[in-house]
């Protein structure tokens, strides 16, 4: 169980996919913490039993518990909010834009680690999920935070790779 066992999964025909992985794991600046959490939070969100298998125990062990905690809870939240807030975006109308959401979410007033960790990992998973309204909230926050767009960038980036490694495991494992 580890990034190795994954990448042994991508068939020959997605072998891009294993130097992207090496490349966004690897060659990333993010901290380790950074970096792990939205690996984790990533793989959490692509609902793909082959990548979080793989990829979750070695996510524990560079992480704190606190951490690990943190970047799952970032996926479940991020679950509810960019259905929520997508949906509330895409109606034609306005008025719902003004309505008590009544969803819970105490997570994010206390995520238990570094508050722009947090923020990264929910921006990684909203770019899976496409909420574009949540992309847009979470990336000012991370820039008011003082990030720069290539750290941005870079987890959007992991969110693309692991979301593409999911897709591409899970039809192998169905031997079409």
């Amino acid at each position: 169980m580890s990034l190795d066992s994954l990448k042994a999964l991508i068939p020959d025909y997605a072998r891009d996919l294993k130097r992207n992985l090496d490349s966004v794991v690897d060659g990333s600046d993010l901290t380790a913490q950074q970096l792990w959490g939205t690996v984790l939070a990533t793989a959490v969100a692509v609902r793909s039993p082959v990548v979080l298998r793989e990829l979750a125990p070695e996510a524990r062990t560079k992480l704190t518990p606190e951490a690990y905690r943190a970047a799952k809870s970032a996926a479940a939240m991020m679950a509810v909010n960019n259905v929520f807030h997508r949906t509330r975006h895409l109606l034609s109308d306005p008025g719902y834009g003004s309505l008590r959401a009544g969803l819970r979410m105490n997570v994010i007033g206390d995520p238990g680690v570094d508050r722009t960790d947090f923020e990264l990992w929910s921006f990684a998973v909203s770019a899976i999920n496409a909420c574009g309204v949540c992309l847009d909230t979470h990336e000012q926050a991370l820039r008011r935070a003082g990030l720069g767009r290539e750290t941005v960038q870079e987890a959007y980036k992991i969110a693309a790779v692991v979301y593409a490694v999911g897709t591409t495991v899970d039809a192998e494992a169905l031997r079409l």
